[in-house]
């Protein structure tokens, strides 16, 4: 199913991912939680619609009655920003892929689990957080089935929370320790995957733009002759999103420029 958004003149459409808020350390994370509402308090002032394109957190499981501590800055402007009339999409990433409806019934904010397609003013956007999309990777693939499956989900709620999710942080700090760096390396047009992968989706499906994050890498690579992959890079290192003006998609950074 398409999504389409109406775009008012002179609002814009943002895209942000890879937060990670929770990594390093809680320090680190609230000075950087404290950048991302300032982003979104500027954004928020010509904003039609926000896109957040996964791993918002570097763990997030949602039980029954409980969820993560801390991130009030950011989940307290979200509430805000949404009962202001603007638009806000959450995509899962393969850091927070265990939402389950705290977003949707407190924030009024969708979440979305696959890559979405949207018209927006006009033009066509294939978005997804990436992870698990484009060749090779298998064990990956095999382990997010893994994560996803329902049964899977229900053995690691019963676990107690202080233990769940201090157990679910040690592994997901560990596996970005492991793969960061290699995350962060450029392997050529020809050789990066979702490159791939968005050529593939081009063969049957005409996108202008192809908006992904997980890579933690800023790119903005042609993969066709009117269709652009965009990655939105991260905020542990770049600081980096995207702003769709109404014609064309930029990649930009977040700095004093940006925030005075």
């Amino acid at each position: 199913m398409q999504h389409h958004i109406h775009l008012p003149e002179g609002k814009k459409v943002y895209f942000a991912s890879d937060f990670h808020l929770g990594a390093p350390n809680a320090t680190a994370s609230r000075e950087r939680e404290k950048r991302i509402v300032q982003w979104l308090n500027e954004v928020s002032k010509d904003a039609g619609h926000i896109f957040l394109v996964g791993d918002i957190f570097d763990f997030w499981f949602e039980y029954k009655e409980v969820i993560p501590k801390g991130y009030t800055r950011l989940l307290g402007k979200l509430a805000e920003l949404r009962d202001n009339g603007i638009g806000i999409s959450v995509f899962i990433g393969n850091h927070d892929m265990w939402m389950n409806g705290y977003f949707e019934e407190e924030l009024a904010i969708p979440v979305y689990y696959e890559p979405q397609t949207y018209d927006i003013g006009g033009k066509l956007f294939y978005i997804g957080h990436g992870d698990g999309l484009g060749p090779g990777d298998h064990g990956y693939k095999l382990l997010k089935k893994v994560f996803r499956n329902p049964v899977c989900r229900w053995l690691f709620s019963v676990i107690h929370p202080s233990w769940g999710i201090a157990l679910a942080n040690y592994f997901s700090r560990k596996s970005r320790s492991a793969t960061g760096m290699e995350l962060e390396k450029f392997l050529g047009e020809e050789n990066e995957w979702l490159a791939i992968y968005s050529k593939e989706v081009l063969q049957h499906t005409h996108f202008d733009y192809f908006i992904y994050g997980h890579r933690h890498l800023p790119m903005d690579l042609q993969v066709g002759a009117n269709s652009r992959y965009i990655n939105l890079g991260d905020w542990l290192n770049y600081f980096s999103y995207a702003v769709f003006d109404g014609t064309n998609t930029e990649l930009k950074y977040s700095g004093v420029k940006d925030l005075v």
